[in-house]
């Protein structure tokens, strides 16, 4: 069994930067898909960046392109640099687990997810 439990969010001005991390527990297999989702009131989860656990290929969404990082620390951590933040960035960050070697086709899809952690509160003020 996976768990997730994600740190580092709050508060912060535009254009300044926040570093979010993800602590995993359980067997995370090399072939694995870890991902950070977002989400805000009345909108549907989005996908925001995924890197293979071997800390391979990565994938973003256009939005972030360029301005998040997102990266394998160690065996343990999985975490998302975000600099330049914009007031839309504003959202709950999620981090999410595959057990599938997701490609650019599929790494943005809810449901090829089986593990969530709680979320953690990122808010840009203007």
């Amino acid at each position: 069994q996976v768990q997730l439990v994600e740190s580092g969010g709050g508060l912060v001005q535009a254009g300044g930067s926040l570093r979010l991390s993800c602590a995993t527990s359980g067997r995370i297999y090399t072939t694995y898909t870890l991902a950070w989702f977002r989400q805000t009131p009345g909108k549907e989860r989005e996908s925001v960046a995924a890197i293979r656990a071997n800390g391979g290929s990565t994938n973003y969404a256009d939005s972030v392109k360029g301005r998040f990082t997102i990266s394998r620390d160690n065996a343990k951590t999985v975490s998302l640099q975000m600099n330049s933040l914009k007031p839309e960035d504003t959202a709950v960050y999620y981090c999410a687990t595959s057990s599938a070697g997701l490609d650019s086709t599929t790494w943005f899809g809810l449901s090829n997810y089986e593990y969530w952690g709680q979320g953690t509160q990122v808010t840009v003020s203007s």
